[in-house]
């Protein structure tokens, strides 16, 4: 089999990754600009052994797939703004039972209903802190189709090894416009799958008892053996639980698998960084323009370079602060009111030296935008 390429959207290119990354089961509720997830779905997931369901509401599409993962599928759903609002109490549900799953976001104009048609990034801290209780949470971007592709295999892969939701945040512009992409062969990018227990029928079997390696086996619900699944703190059979110590515990585990596997979980891309003086920090479709004006700056002698953040959530802070250390300045170019800016200036030694060029009003950010902000960067003496 040869490489297969395409011209497609940016959901589409999502399908093609899910379908890659061996998703078994979708579920949905049609929402702009994410429509074309579950549509294309509907069609080549069934066609390839996998079920589609269209469910009521955001709700029960969030519960369906929660349910599939439980019984040993690799599961995804898509949605954007109030429908990944409504997502929320049970993808904190998924948290604490530790349950795989996939939950694309294609980002729209908000609060409430917003714009459903025009471009926003807003969700960020959303995706991070939309969840009651100390939790946290794998929220991958991109800013290409052939990217697209690529980070929604990862968010399998990430959410079969570490046992926990994954949030694809993609946004309307990258959603919808249109790309080659190369579906490289079968076997080509590694598959994670899911790692099921080795206990016998008849063995007692401890849901939630981690291995020294952190990664919990799973057993399929309905299967072999009987456990109990709960939103509730639980012990390691998954029963309620308010032992402190058991609780404490619990929790612990819930953070850090995914916090103390920040650096193994960074995605990045960086342009002309070895001796930029000036870092444009983006993600998402901003990329794209902050990419522009970097390579059209370069042959003037501007010594611009560009990181392109992939993984939003655990933030980089690491790769961030070592990118950054000696810069003069940096500019960080998102499609909302500064809320990576905002985990940036955290992470960086000096966070006088951080700025925001933005856009708020459902227009993709421009070159034109950025350079204006640069000027006025410079002409601070900064």
């Amino acid at each position: 089999m040869t490489n297969n390429i395409r011209f497609v959207q940016g959901n589409e290119a999502c399908v093609e990754g899910a379908l890659y990354a061996g998703l078994d089961f979708f579920s949905g509720y049609p929402i702009t600009p994410s429509t074309e997830v579950a549509e294309h779905l509907a069609n080549r997931l069934p066609a390839k052994g996998g079920k589609f369901l269209q469910m009521e509401d955001e709700i029960a599409s969030m519960c369906a797939i929660i349910g599939a993962s439980l019984t040993g599928k690799k599961v995804m759903t898509a949605t954007s703004g109030p429908g990944f609002s409504l997502k929320q109490e049970a993808l904190g549900y998924a948290i604490m039972a530790e349950i795989p799953c996939v939950v694309v976001n294609v980002q729209r104009g908000g609060p409430s209903t917003g714009n459903p048609t025009h471009v926003s990034q807003a969700d960020v801290m959303q995706a991070r802190w939309g969840r009651h209780g100390d939790q946290s949470i794998v929220c991958l971007t991109a800013s290409n189709n052939q990217d697209v592709f690529e980070m929604t295999v990862e968010a399998f892969n990430i959410a079969e090894t570490y046992r926990t939701p994954v949030v694809l945040l993609l946004d309307e512009t990258v959603g919808h416009m249109r790309e080659k992409i190369v579906v490289p062969k079968a076997g080509e990018i590694p598959l994670v799958e899911r790692l099921r227990t080795a206990v016998r029928e008849g063995v007692d079997y401890h849901p939630y008892l981690p291995r020294e390696d952190g990664r919990l086996p799973m057993s399929d619900f309905g299967d072999v053996h009987r456990y109990n699944v709960t939103g509730l703190f639980h012990d390691m059979w998954g029963f309620p639980t308010t032992n402190p110590g058991v609780v404490h515990g619990l929790l612990r585990h819930l953070n850090d698998k995914i916090n103390n596997n920040a650096n193994q979980m960074a995605r990045y891309k960086e342009y002309y960084m070895d001796d930029a003086e000036r870092v444009l920090i983006s993600y998402g479709a901003s990329a794209r323009s902050a990419l522009h004006v970097v390579e059209n700056r370069r042959p003037r002698g501007e010594r611009l370079g560009l990181l392109e953040l992939q993984t939003l959530w655990p933030f980089p802070d690491v790769v961030v602060r070592e990118k950054c250390r000696n810069a003069v300045s940096v500019c960080v170019v998102e499609m909302n009111m500064g809320q990576v800016m905002q985990a940036v200036k955290a992470a960086v030694d000096d966070p006088g030296k951080v700025f925001l060029a933005n856009r708020i009003d459902g227009n993709l950010i421009t070159p034109t935008d950025i350079r204006g902000i640069l000027r006025l960067i410079q002409g601070r003496g900064v």
